[in-house]
């Protein structure tokens, strides 16, 4: 059997790099198909054994540091991958990867991350942050975004199977697609993420992402601004940084970027994690929480399937009900009167069932249960 697997690009080692590093060795002699590949060495390793093939865009001007403009591409780009010679294609998706062409004798399963979130519920959103509210420029970014949706609509008729990561996405997929999904959630490292009881907690609190708008960092900041007896940590960096740190309140260390282990020892001794970002699942949580360390999030998104709060027996963490600074300030008091409920080995526990592992075991069971079943179907028309 050849497989396929196509991912929507190769830049950084995110959380989808991270869950495609699981999907391949559940499936290792898949070849990988991807739009562009500027993935450092560093963080290559997983590829090794693999055949990686790029679309022409890679050999488009500036296409390192600025793939996203190439975006009016994208569709026709990730259509010229020549799949036919391969049974089963999987798709790893949070732009165009599931829009390569697969003929009627071929299984075609999306790894779904979000339907394009900027194309569809988010669209107003990131018109505001990207400064593209009103004029020309904003109807000619609409105008394309309504092409890339009409687009996106009508490829998702062209999967098998839909894998939503969260069933917070499994409903944006109902909403977009028309499609049911079945929910595999993410991987976690909880081999290297990991509460180690000789390190003491200490009188400070975490957050750490790329600081970008939807992040909502800025949120954090200012709350912790008002909160002068709480320290808050900001670990991460990225184009909103300046916006982030203006004002650079005395109670709040920024560190930028920051190595894993620098990362792991600051959930290990923080008194929480901090999230205000309305995310499709969010692992950062559960890395706080495989550390032992409870976390204080927004109450919406894929965080609600990952974080029990005060009202469940055996809390990890408290929320906040909207992105304002009153809310998640509040949520901070909360925490502090009842922290006492949420006990390390809780949040390492809940953390678990997150795992590399699970989540090997149940993509593998899918993607064999699915593609037996796809070999009878296809048995039974030739009879």
């Amino acid at each position: 059997m050849r497989v396929a697997v196509v991912h929507d690009w190769l830049v950084t080692f995110g959380g989808a790099e991270r869950t495609l590093e699981q999907m391949l060795r559940v499936l290792p002699q898949a070849d990988v198909f991807t739009l562009i590949d500027y993935l450092p060495g560093s963080q290559r390793a997983f590829l090794d054994a693999h055949s990686v093939r790029t679309s022409f865009l890679q050999r488009l001007p500036w296409s390192r540091t600025s793939y996203r403009q190439y975006l009016p591409l994208m569709p026709l780009a990730i259509e010229q991958f020549d799949l036919s010679a391969y049974d089963l294609v999987v798709s790893s998706s949070y732009a165009v990867a599931k829009g390569v062409i697969t003929g009627p004798d071929q299984l075609h399963i999306c790894m779904c991350y979000s339907p394009m979130r900027y194309a569809w519920d988010l669209q107003h959103q990131y018109l505001r942050e990207a400064g593209l509210s009103g004029g020309l420029r904003s109807l000619a970014a609409r105008a394309l975004l309504h092409r890339i949706r009409n687009w996106d609509a009508r490829t998702g008729a062209g999967v098998d199977d839909f894998i939503a990561i969260s069933r917070f996405v499994a409903r944006r997929i109902r909403k977009v697609y028309r499609r049911d999904s079945t929910v595999i959630h993410p991987p976690v490292d909880t081999e290297r993420f990991t509460y180690d009881t000789a390190v003491p907690r200490e009188d400070f609190y975490v957050t750490a992402s790329r600081l970008v708008p939807y992040k909502r960092v800025d949120l954090i900041v200012e709350a912790f601004a008002g909160l002068s007896d709480r320290t808050l940590v900001v670990i991460g960096d990225g184009p909103d940084a300046r916006r982030v740190r203006a004002g650079n309140p005395a109670n709040v260390r920024f560190l930028g970027e920051q190595p894993f282990a620098v990362l792991r020892d600051h959930f290990r001794r923080a008194r929480a994690f901090v999230f205000a970002a309305e995310e499709d699942f969010g692992i950062v949580p559960l890395e706080a929480q495989a550390c032992g360390t409870p976390v204080i999030a927004l109450q919406k998104g894929g965080v609600l399937e990952t974080v029990e709060g005060l009202d469940s027996v055996r809390p990890t963490g408290v929320f906040f009900p909207e992105q304002s600074v009153p809310a998640l300030q509040a949520a901070v008091e909360t925490f502090e009167r009842e922290s006492s409920r949420i006990l390390p080995v809780t949040c390492r526990e809940s953390a678990l069932r997150f795992s590399a592992e699970r989540f090997r075991q149940e993509f593998g069971e899918f993607v064999g249960d699915r593609l037996a079943r796809f070999r009878r179907e296809l048995g039974a028309l030739g009879d």
